[in-house]
């Protein structure tokens, strides 16, 4: 049996019996401040069956480097649920899978700069430093990151024994050069727009610069104790495996906008879908190709109350050339957000249940915020860190004439 924690609370147990099942512990039911594991997964509802359960699972787990994972732990990279035991006592969300937190701030001092860089050029070969002792994180997704934990005093440490992280490091990629700087301008670029975002800073380690990206499933409780906010992305709310996150999926069946805003819809609430809306919206018009359904997200409350999550992962694609640059989730049929027409936003619209007038308007209103706003945001992060690579100055220039075409083209 392996049992899911909250904190120390025991919330579920997962057992094996010709397939894998997982049943509510009764004292987490009892809890008046529970939540479930998913919104897919009501308490009080019975066993949860492995087709729901092991997509949800799965997404908890990174999605490069298993092999080498499992080699390190001596787990089969197909076994979820026993990767999920050796580093799943810190994910997305605010579950821990196998063992509970240990009472207290446990951490592993970072102590400079240096020691921060040789981490860094090391995540490759040992990705969230599987291995050693008291480390057990697991966060999806393809691109290098090392969950860490900073007090107030800006100091980094890792987090060990289950005590929650407070930050996720990206290092920059010479595949992307600019990487930092791209992440940092969008993110800032749709704050300036309006929209919710996740908190991040540029950092730097001897030769390495990083973004330093606050995770917004943290809280400090009144006690000054950080705690943990429950989390979903869409492959695991629409109940897809990670390979399922583009429509156009190889293995087939990939997750659509359609399903997307209909699980927003009956899931959560209607009225969460006009942010999902913004979402896709924004991330057409910097070419965010890789806004996929793991890079939306649900955060969950007492009782199954949930809402969107604020925007991450956002990244201008258009001054990569040998990045793909479709859309990952078509819109009418289209996955070329240049030719993308106003017919094409009213075909949404109606796929989705939005008004189509409403939706048209908000495409030019963005499209309009953001041609504005690029290049105001562009020095600020300039200033706040430099632009070693001058890719702000090509990104500027390619969300701008992008966005104008795109309104142009939302009037016709």
């Amino acid at each position: 049996m392996t049992t899911v924690f909250y904190e120390t609370f025991p919330v579920a147990h997962m057992t094996f019996e010709d397939a894998w099942w997982l049943t509510y512990d009764p004292s987490w039911e009892a809890r008046r401040l529970a939540f479930p594991v998913s919104l897919t997964m009501p308490m009080r509802s019975g066993a949860v069956g492995a087709d729901v359960l092991l997509p949800w699972l799965a997404n908890l787990l990174p999605e490069t480097h298993l092999a080498e994972i499992g080699q390190r732990l001596k787990v089969s990279p197909q076994d979820i649920v026993g990767l999920l035991g050796h580093i799943g006592r810190d994910t997305a969300g605010a579950l821990s899978i196998g063992k509970p937190r240990k009472a207290g701030v446990n951490l592993r001092f970072i102590p400079n700069e240096k020691t921060l860089e040789r981490i860094l050029n090391e995540l490759p070969a040992k990705p969230f430093l599987v291995g050693e002792r008291g480390v057990s994180m697991s966060l999806a997704g393809v691109q290098e990151k090392l969950p860490v934990f900073v007090d107030g005093g800006g100091a980094i440490s890792i987090p060990v024994d289950g005590t929650p992280s407070t930050h996720i490091i990206k290092p920059d990629t010479r595949r992307l050069a600019g990487s930092v700087e791209n992440e940092a301008f969008c993110l800032a670029l749709a704050r300036e727009c309006g929209l919710e975002t996740a908190e991040a800073t540029i950092g730097v380690a001897g030769q390495r610069r990083y973004l330093l990206v606050k995770r917004y499933d943290r809280f400090t409780d009144p006690q000054g104790e950080i705690r943990r906010l429950h989390q979903e992305d869409l492959c695991q709310l629409t109940g897809h495996f990670p390979l399922q996150k583009y429509e156009r999926s190889k293995t087939g069946g990939g997750v659509t906008l359609k399903m997307m805003f209909h699980a927003i819809s009956d899931l959560v609430s209607p009225a969460e879908r006009l942010k999902l809306l913004d979402t896709v919206i924004f991330n057409v018009l910097i070419c965010n190709s890789d806004s996929h359904a793991k890079n939306h997200s649900i955060l969950i409350g007492a009782g199954g109350s949930a809402k969107m999550a604020p925007l991450y992962d956002l990244m201008c694609a258009a001054v990569y050339r040998r990045v793909d640059q479709s859309l990952p989730q078509g819109i009418a049929g289209r996955f070329t957000a240049p030719t993308l027409r106003r017919a094409d936003w009213l075909a949404l619209a109606e796929e989705v249940g939005l008004s189509g007038a409403s939706t048209v308007r908000r495409v030019e209103e963005l499209a309009g915020l953001v041609s504005d706003a690029s290049e105001t945001v562009a020095r600020q992060i300039t200033a706040m860190a430099g632009d070693p690579t001058r890719v702000l100055e090509r990104i500027t220039h390619s969300v701008q004439k992008r966005s104008r075409r795109i309104q142009a083209q939302a009037r016709d």
